[in-house]
């Protein structure tokens, strides 16, 4: 009985070993920040790169990001995000996944420095381009602390068709929870720069004024 108890003694010891307790907890550790890297490097492809702002109110995306370059996805970090800018391709007919090619290519033609964080497409669909914790090349000295949203149109108006109109107003509303933002910081590229835009909301405040409005709507029914 005594040489049973004094095993188990032993036992009990092991497991409560301060040393043993550090190397499974070092371990456990090592494992969890390796796979926060696999995430956040892009090894899984195909995986929601967001993972700070996975919620129900997502809007369907494809997440197709753009190659690590010095012309269009430098991997500087973002401040704090102030501002949700939209703007216009300036591109009449081309698509999302086109626009975010033509940012992807840069990195070989050189042809300017460009891109944008999301790209809207003509069927309403939302390629994103850049992590949000991660600068684009958007809207000039508001680079640092905005997410900037290019929209695609059918001509030279710059006018949004309806899929296009309402999924920005659903990702706006999302962005804006996201970051604790109201409809009131979304801006124009006009409002950074004097640039012509997007032109329709340069053209047409009113509509601006219009647009700001429904995100505010969905936003409130998000909350």
């Amino acid at each position: 009985m005594r040489n049973k108890r004094r095993t188990y003694r032993r036992k009990a010891a092991k497991r409560r070993n301060p040393v043993r307790i550090g190397l499974i907890f070092l371990v456990a550790l090592t494992v969890l920040l390796g796979g926060m890297k696999l995430v956040h490097t892009g090894f899984f492809s195909n995986a929601y790169i967001e993972v700070e702002g996975i919620d129900a109110h997502r809007p369907q995306m494809e997440v197709d990001l753009i190659t690590p370059n010095s012309y269009s996805r430098p991997q500087t970090k973002t401040e704090r995000i102030k501002n949700i800018v939209i703007h216009y391709t300036a591109n009449p007919g081309s698509t999302a996944q086109q626009n975010r090619d033509y940012f992807d290519g840069l990195k070989d033609t050189h042809l300017t420095k460009a891109s944008s964080h999301f790209v809207v497409g003509l069927d309403g669909e939302i390629v994103q381009c850049i992590p949000t914790w991660e600068v684009a090349y958007a809207s000039n000295d508001r680079n640092k602390d905005t997410v900037s949203i290019e929209c695609c149109h059918l001509d030279e108006t710059g006018k949004f068709n309806d899929a296009t109109y309402q999924s920005l107003v659903h990702l706006s509303a999302w962005l804006c929870m996201k970051f604790d933002l109201s409809e009131e910081d979304l801006i124009r590229h006009y409002d950074v720069t004097g640039k012509i835009c997007p032109k329709y909301f340069v053209d047409y405040p009113e509509k601006w004024d219009e647009f700001r409005s429904d995100v505010g709507k969905v936003l409130e029914n998000m909350k």
